[in-house]
């Protein structure tokens, strides 16, 4: 059969054995530690990971790689809503004097099923947020798909179902951080912005957007820095490529239409950046902008995918 899971208990291996392709997913988190490609009989990971399980659960608080972004994304300011006619606080994890990244990202699931055969490897993983953690008073469940497929192929699908007995606020992401070379640097950079959001000081939303075609074609990223939310042209085809021709690989996000928003962050380290598929902007529990109202026992779907390929 080409396509095979290793367990490993608390992380699989989905690997294409014809092509060595392989992505690593922890349970912890759901996290995608690592996406590889052969290139002269070596892997290259194109994943800014971690080290070990324990690594993750010791420092995905502090650097959020691979972190998986629900019920809300990004910035929440100052940690509070209002939502149905009552205000909310989240206590959960700040930076500065905003809730940051969601509720799950540190969360603990369960495999709930695997398949293989000689089109894809597939395993999905389960959590269960509880009413009133956190100070988020609505109970929802978290179910991660990641399919490995024939050219490369990643694809990742979450559902999130609300079990409260009340409409809940819903926004959706990722936040994987992507290393083709030894630095970005030297990546060149095309994403399909129409876009860009205006931040305040305190990188939050004001409702603006200017138009942005900075890289709509390919551009060395060089010294430029990013942290900046982008709205889609269109999903007609990949939004965002990057690639760098010393490594000589390529990186494609394909996202599906339920992730309108790209959150690009360039760290100071410049060895990875963030590229990161969005439902909604940041504070959108706040701002409103891309916003899902999930009604009792409603589903939403969330898709992206990454593909990898050699230049």
């Amino acid at each position: 059969m080409r396509f095979e899971i290793i367990d490993n208990n608390d992380n699989l291996i989905l690997k294409d054995t014809h092509t060595n392709t392989q992505a690593q997913i922890y349970t912890f988190g759901a996290l995608l530690n690592r996406f590889e490609i052969e290139k002269d009989g070596k892997p290259v990971n194109v994943i800014d990971g971690y080290h070990s399980v324990d690594h993750a659960r010791e420092s995905v608080t502090e650097l959020h790689k691979s972190a998986k972004l629900t019920p809300f994304v990004c910035r929440l300011n100052a940690g509070r809503f209002s939502y149905g006619g009552k205000d909310f606080s989240i206590k959960k994890f700040n930076i500065g004097p905003s809730a940051i990244h969601g509720l799950v990202f540190d969360a603990d699931f369960t495999v709930s099923a695997t398949h293989i055969d000689d089109h894809k490897a597939t395993v999905s993983l389960h959590y269960d947020y509880k009413t009133a953690e956190h100070g988020f008073p609505f109970a929802f469940s978290v179910n991660v798909a990641y399919k490995l497929e024939p050219g490369n192929k990643l694809t990742v699908r979450t559902t999130i179902t609300n079990h409260s007995k009340e409409p809940m606020p819903l926004s959706d992401g990722w936040h994987p951080y992507f290393k083709l070379g030894e630095t970005i640097n030297t990546a060149e950079v095309k994403f399909n912005a129409k876009e860009v959001a205006e931040f305040s000081s305190e990188l939050l939303p004001t409702g603006n957007f200017f138009p942005y075609n900075t890289f709509n074609e390919f551009k060395t990223l060089g010294a430029t820095e990013l942290d900046n939310s982008f709205t889609l042209n269109d999903h007609d085809g990949p939004a965002l490529v990057m690639r760098d021709q010393d490594a000589g690989v390529q990186l494609e996000i394909i996202p599906d239409k339920s992730y309108p928003i790209l959150q690009i962050y360039t760290p100071p380290h410049r060895k990875s950046i963030a590229i990161e598929n969005l439902s909604s902007v940041p504070d959108a529990f706040n701002n409103k902008i891309g916003l899902i109202d999930a009604k009792p026992e409603e589903k939403h779907i969330f898709t992206t995918s990454y593909k990898l390929s050699l230049v």
